[in-house]
């Protein structure tokens, strides 16, 4: 239990808008997005500024107590759930919701970790920018978060993840101290680079207070496209002949199992397949323009899925007739997560392997998965052009207690799929990070190296262990 004077003192500090003990209004915030894992505390820290966010982590670490940084709590891994035993308190940023500044001269808004990114994706096309990173969370997913994750999303083909859109960083260091690195120096050669280990680190470092963020040209003339390929070989070939006919200008390139877009038709009112044929695999596709020119988007795009389809890399294509209908394609994508809930139990996969394995690990995977649990169906759908696949494993057909058959086939089932991955080269984590989902998985596979690195890194930065409790870096003799 954590004393009930040092709740007092964190109550002094905030006042009754920045501390709550109500177990009610803390209550939504103690379990993550999936509803896998469920935490105890007994207060939620809401600081407005990153004073009052030192304050707060100078507090605790002179009483030893634990912190868990939350932002929208859309963490896929339970990242930002609190220990179930009560010994952490909740730092939630989302007071901190400022767009300290925005400039279309400098490309660079200057945002607070609570800020939403659909409002920074306003605040930007107000002034004729865009910052160039969305997913399906953009509604409730923070800037801190996003950082925190190292999140990337459908436009990292183009872009790269938060690591190359993040120019500069403010945090608060675990024993209260402020790093103050928000300029956006193109040169810095003072040593490591703190930035880049407080991205990705899932607050287990430190607290992402504020950050400079990389903003790019609006769209001017946009196309999206929906094409049915028989196989995720064919798809990658079409990508190459994309790049090497349009150049830099493809922004998205997703690939589906139609088994994935079967699901949404299913669960997702107001959708419908974009195209006449319902094929194997599916494409969706944007090129984008920062300028109105001749050849137009559509036009430009047109002329290169035909020359697709007369190679033969295309069984059918459709290019959106506006934006409604592109929405509408997106939609199909934006949805899949949520369909493939409605569809049933599931184990998701957030991995990695190099581009030019991706094919044939989205239907050698699958097919080996079904083989070694009867019963099951697998497929994927991700992000060709980086190589991020979501791969999932369904339970069979009438299971009705999805957390039973999790915990009865859960562990061999990621054991088996991890594997699978390690072999090609891959990563257990693409976008979503590690949390405490996969941690004793990292311990299982990464190398003596990599492991010896992180905790290395964790024990410099946070020697009394109260940044994010049990989240990312495993602890020895873990695995």
């Amino acid at each position: 239990m954590i004393p009930t004077d040092t709740l007092a003192h964190f109550a002094a500090l905030l006042g009754p808008k920045g501390f709550t003990d109500d177990a009610e209004a803390i209550a939504p915030w103690l379990t993550d997005w999936r509803g896998r894992y469920h935490g105890a505390a007994a207060a939620m820290l809401s600081p407005a500024s990153t004073a009052e966010v030192a304050a707060c982590m100078a507090l605790a670490a002179e009483r030893g107590i634990a912190l868990v940084p939350q932002g929208g709590n859309t963490s896929m891994v339970g990242g930002a759930t609190p220990p179930d035993d009560g010994s952490a308190l909740i730092l939630s940023l989302r007071r901190m919701n400022s767009i300290r500044s925005i400039s279309a001269d400098d490309n660079l808004a200057v945002c607070e970790a609570g800020v939403i990114l659909s409002v920074l994706h306003d605040a930007a096309a107000a002034i004729g920018r865009r910052f160039p990173l969305s997913l399906g969370a953009k509604g409730s997913a923070t800037i801190g978060g996003l950082i925190s994750t190292n999140a990337g999303g459908t436009q990292v083909l183009r872009h790269g993840t938060m690591r190359a859109l993040v120019e500069g960083i403010e945090a608060v260091l675990p024993d209260g101290r402020i790093y103050d690195g928000l300029a956006a120096l193109k040169k810095d050669n003072r040593g490591y680079d703190i930035k880049q280990l407080l991205i990705g680190a899932e607050g287990t470092i430190g607290i992402v207070t504020a950050a400079s963020l990389r903003l790019v040209p609006a769209i001017a003339d946009r196309a999206v496209g929906w094409v049915g390929v028989e196989t995720p070989e064919q798809a990658l070939s079409l990508l190459r002949l994309l790049e090497a006919r349009l150049g830099d200008i493809v922004e998205g390139f997703e690939v589906i199992a139609d088994d994935g877009l079967g699901h949404v038709l299913s669960h997702i009112p107001g959708t419908r397949c974009p195209i006449e044929t319902r094929t194997p695999w599916h494409v969706l596709i944007e090129v984008d323009l920062p300028d109105i020119g001749s050849p137009s988007a559509a036009e430009r795009l047109e002329a290169a899925l035909a020359e697709g389809l007369a190679d033969g890399l295309a069984l059918d294509a459709a290019i959106a007739a506006n934006d409604a209908q592109a929405e509408a394609f997106w939609r199909i994508r934006e949805s899949l997560s949520e369909a493939e809930r409605a569809q049933g139990p599931a184990l998701q996969y957030d991995i990695s392997v190099p581009v030019a394995r991706m094919p044939a690990f989205m239907t050698e995977a699958a097919a080996a998965a079904q083989r070694a649990f009867p019963g099951t169906t697998a497929s994927s759908f991700g992000h060709l052009g980086d190589g991020n696949v979501h791969f999932h494993v369904r339970a069979p057909k009438g299971t009705d207690d999805g957390p039973a058959w999790i915990a009865a086939q859960g562990q061999a089932i990621n054991a088996f799929v991890h594997d699978a991955v390690v072999a090609s080269g891959g990563s257990i984590s693409a976008e979503h990070g590690i949390g405490q989902m996969k941690r004793g998985e990292l311990a299982r596979l990464a190398s003596p190296a990599h492991l010896m690195s992180l905790r290395a890194i964790k024990a410099a930065f946070d020697p009394k262990g109260i940044m994010n409790p049990g989240k990312l870096v495993p602890m020895a003799g873990e695995g």
